[in-house]
C-alpha cells in the first residue's frame, strides 16, 4: 500500500509541476520561409521562388551532401529555375545569402532519378 501511494504521489506531483512543452521555440516548419523550392523531391528541374520580402543582392548557393558547393548565383531573380541534369541522385542544401554575406535562411530538396 505505501508503494502504491508512493507511485501515485509522484505521478500527481510530476504532472502538476510540468510545464510539458510550452516554452518550446517554434519548429522551424511553422517559421515562415523565404524561399520555397517545388517539387520536392525532383527529378529534372526545380524551381526556387520568394514567398516574401524579395530584395535584389541576394544570393542562393546549392552545396551537395558531402559539402561540396554545385551551383551559386549571385543576385538572383524572384524565380528561378535549375536544371537538375547533371545533378547526382540524392539530398541537396540551399544557402540564401544577403548582400553581406550572412546566411538567412538554408533548406534542404532532393533529387531523385
Amino acid at each position: 500500500m505505501k508503494r502504491f501511494l508512493l507511485i501515485i504521489s509522484f505521478i500527481l506531483l510530476t504532472a502538476l509541476t510540468s510545464k510539458g512543452q510550452s516554452n518550446r521555440e517554434p519548429s522551424p516548419d511553422a517559421v515562415q520561409r523565404i524561399m520555397k523550392f517545388y517539387p520536392n523531391p525532383a527529378t529534372t528541374f526545380i524551381k526556387a521562388e520568394f514567398q516574401k520580402n524579395f530584395n535584389a543582392g541576394y544570393t542562393l548557393q546549392i552545396i551537395n551532401f558531402i559539402g561540396k558547393q554545385v551551383y551559386e548565383a549571385k543576385n538572383v531573380n524572384s524565380s528561378t529555375t535549375l536544371d537538375l541534369s547533371s545533378y547526382n541522385r540524392g539530398v541537396y542544401i540551399y544557402q540564401l545569402k544577403d548582400p553581406s554575406g550572412k546566411v538567412i535562411e538554408s533548406g534542404k530538396f532532393q533529387v531523385s532519378k
